[in-house]
This record gives C-alpha cells, sequence and structure tokens, in this order.
C-alpha cells in the first residue's frame, strides 16, 4: 500500500486543503493491468482532521486486505455542511472531492465499488452523504455518530457554537436536508432504493440515545441497516474495531473482495 498526504486548492473553499490518501500499489509485474481500486470516504469527528484515522486506527492495514483505496479528508468543524457562517463544505464533500479524487488517484466512480464511512460527527456525514446521494454509494457506515442532530442541538450543552456558526440556530436542523430523520422518512415514502447502512455505538457513549431513536425509526420504515451496539464509550479503541469490522461486512455482503 501507498500512503500520501496530499495538498491541494480547493475552487469551492477558496483556499488550500488536506487530505490523507491510501492506494494500493501497483503490481510488481509492469505488464499487468492496474485496475481501479474501489474506493472508501472515511471521515473524521468533530475536533480531528484528516490524519487522525491515520494516527489512530490500523485502516491502512486493514484497506491492504482488499485493495481498498481510503480517502480522509479534513473539514475542520463544519458538520460535512455548507455553513451559516463559514465556508460550503457539503458543497466541497459531495461534489468537489469526489471529482478531485477521481481525476487524481485510480479509483473506482462505480457507485458498486464506493463506499464512505466515519465517527462522530463523520457517521453523520457518511449517513447523510449516503442519504443525499444515494445513487452514488453501495454501502455507508457510522460509528457513534451524531444521528439525531435534532436532539442534539437541542440540548444546552450539546455544540452549542457549532449549532450557531454551522447551521445558524439550534432551530434550523428540523425538517432540511441537515435533518438524518427528515432524510430517512422522506425515502421512505418516496420509496427509495438506499445503500446498506451499518450502525454502531458504544452503550456508555453520550450519544447512545440519539443512535438508539435513528436506529428504531429505520427499523419502522422498513430500511436496510445493521444496527449494532457494545460495551464502550466515544473512544478510538471502539473505532478501530468497527473499521475492519465495516469491512468484514462488505466482504460477507460480496460488496467488496479481498485481494
Amino acid at each position: 500500500m501507498a500512503f500520501m498526504e496530499c495538498h491541494f486548492h480547493s475552487t469551492v473553499l477558496g483556499m488550500a486543503c488536506t487530505m490523507n490518501v491510501i492506494l494500493p500499489q501497483p503490481p510488481e509485474d509492469d505488464t499487468a493491468p492496474v485496475r481501479e481500486a474501489p474506493c472508501l470516504y472515511l471521515l473524521h469527528g468533530l475536533s480531528d482532521d484528516h490524519s487522525t484515522w491515520m494516527r489512530r486506527t490500523s485502516i491502512e492495514r486493514y484497506a491492504a486486505n482488499f485493495g481498498l483505496a481510503v480517502i480522509m479528508p479534513g473539514v475542520h468543524r463544519s458538520f460535512y455542511a455548507d455553513m451559516a457562517h463559514g465556508c460550503r463544505y457539503w458543497e466541497f464533500v459531495s461534489r468537489e472531492l469526489p471529482h478531485l479524487v477521481r481525476a487524481m488517484f485510480r479509483v473506482s466512480a462505480d457507485p458498486s465499488r464506493t463506499f464512505v464511512a466515519g465517527l462522530s460527527m463523520g457517521g453523520y456525514g457518511a449517513f447523510k452523504l449516503a442519504l443525499s446521494y444515494p445513487d452514488r454509494f453501495a454501502a455507508a457506515a457510522s460509528f457513534s455518530g451524531v444521528l439525531d442532530l435534532v436532539a442534539e442541538a437541542e440540548q444546552d450543552n450539546r455544540f452549542p457554537n457549532d449549532m450557531r456558526l454551522v447551521f445558524g440556530s439550534r432551530e434550523a436542523v428540523r425538517g432540511t436536508p441537515n435533518d438524518l430523520c427528515h432524510l430517512l422518512e422522506q425515502h421512505a415514502a418516496a420509496g427509495t432504493r438506499l445503500p446498506w447502512l451499518y450502525q454502531w455505538c458504544g452503550t456508555e457513549d453520550f450519544l447512545y440515545p440519539g443512535n438508539r431513536r435513528f436506529a428504531e425509526l429505520a427499523r419502522r420504515l422498513d430500511v436496510d441497516l445493521l444496527y449494532d451496539e457494545g460495551s464502550g464509550g466515544h473512544a478510538w479503541s471502539c473505532w478501530d474495531v468497527q473499521a475492519a469490522r465495516f469491512l468484514e461486512l462488505l466482504r460477507q455482503r460480496k460488496l467488496l473482495a479481498p485481494v
């Protein structure tokens, strides 16, 4: 596998950006064809950056088992949204970033070989991408995600400055494209075919109640979502295990093949 830190300019954000990228190395036989790799967009949490998945987990080793390219962008504390008081990070991550990645690296653009996952704020971002553009992804995963953002925003001590900077107010999320529960309900009413969803949260995590509510809503709406939970808090020791498990589940569902 090859690892690189990629510095590039974003036209949407109007500034220099950084992403970490893991890529399968081409075959040693220079006559063998070089194929496009399946691609996982792996999103960071609220207090992290583009480097944290590499520093805190064994994602490179897990990806190597499948010849999987992993794209880890940095979006600061944006909640993967076009901020009310800030930059257009949703436009960046949903439109500009995939275009740049496919133009710069030999990764697949085939939705059946494209995945997205993330932790905490990144779990929210992963499900937001999958539910906003279901035709782009085969599967999505949330580890300890901020999935019931409306309920979290209504708590006085939960992300107060971020709610104002990102969404304008605590009340500006409900019933909008930033409300994952609303998106689920819309798709259920329309009969939309969604990517397969995997959700995990620790039972000692402060986001556990919201994760249970989201999973229950998905169950009532008959969404193809596998929900799991286990002992643990909001911790990298949990997310490292879940990153590996998500890839193994993709293998079991024949969405990803070992090399």
